[in-house]
This record gives C-alpha cells, sequence and structure tokens, in this order.
C-alpha cells in the first residue's frame, strides 16, 4: 500500500512560495499535475527532493503539484508493514533537509491557508484486491 503526504513550500516570511505579495493567485483548478511558471513554484524542490530520496533507496512512487499553488505532495510506496512508516519518517526529513538548500520552508499543517484554499494531509491508497 501506499502513502501521500501532502505539503506546501513557504518562503522566509511564511508566505506560500510564488504567491503575490498582496492578495491571492487565480482561484484553485489549474495548478493540480500543473506545468509552467504562472501555476507552478518549487519544482526544483520538489525534483531535488525526489532524487535524494532515490539515491537513498526510499520508496516513492511519484509526486505531483496539488490544487493550491505550492502545495505539492509525494507518494511512498509500495511498502509492506512497519516499512511504509520508516520511508515516509525518512521523506520528509529529507525534503526538508532539501528545502534548507533553497531557504525555502515545509509545512505540513493541514490547513497553511485560511479560506477556500485547500489544505494538506497524509493518507493511505490501497487495494482491496488479493
Amino acid at each position: 500500500f501506499g502513502i501521500e503526504q501532502e505539503y506546501t513550500l513557504l518562503d522566509q516570511r511564511g508566505h506560500p512560495l510564488g504567491w503575490p505579495d498582496m492578495g491571492y493567485p487565480g482561484p484553485q483548478g489549474p495548478y493540480y499535475c500543473g506545468v509552467g511558471t504562472s501555476k507552478i513554484h518549487g519544482r526544483e524542490i520538489v525534483e531535488s527532493h525526489l532524487a535524494a530520496c532515490l539515491y537513498a533507496g526510499i520508496k516513492l512512487a511519484g509526486t505531483n503539484a496539488e490544487v493550491m499553488p505550492s502545495q505539492w505532495e509525494f507518494q511512498v510506496g509500495p511498502c509492506e508493514g512497519i516499512e511504509m512508516g520508516d520511508h515516509l519518517w525518512m521523506a520528509r526529513y529529507l525534503l526538508q533537509t532539501v528545502a534548507e538548500d533553497y531557504d525555502v520552508i515545509v509545512s505540513f499543517h493541514p490547513k497553511p491557508i485560511m479560506g477556500d484554499w485547500n489544505g494538506a494531509g497524509c493518507h493511505t491508497n490501497y487495494s482491496t484486491l488479493e
């Protein structure tokens, strides 16, 4: 089974990476799995994190941009049993250390931005097939 870990990238002021200094970006929708500088912020961090995890032998199945701009997720697995927690914990650690190189804060807060913006979570995916 797998676990999806969602997170938000923030600048040193605690402001979502790439958001306007005053106000908000356009409404949610075009950012999910988006491409292009008008939709995606922090891809270099995401890709560096993926490379670090794969080099360390952490089982990551993928990454993608989420619904809120500057929000991302990575998928750990497939793993079985307690191994899942080990891979998730180390993936979180590596994400934090990679973000340090970019002077960016990683937030796992479930609702980092109030209002009509998606939150971030951590949930499982599993199959009921034998």
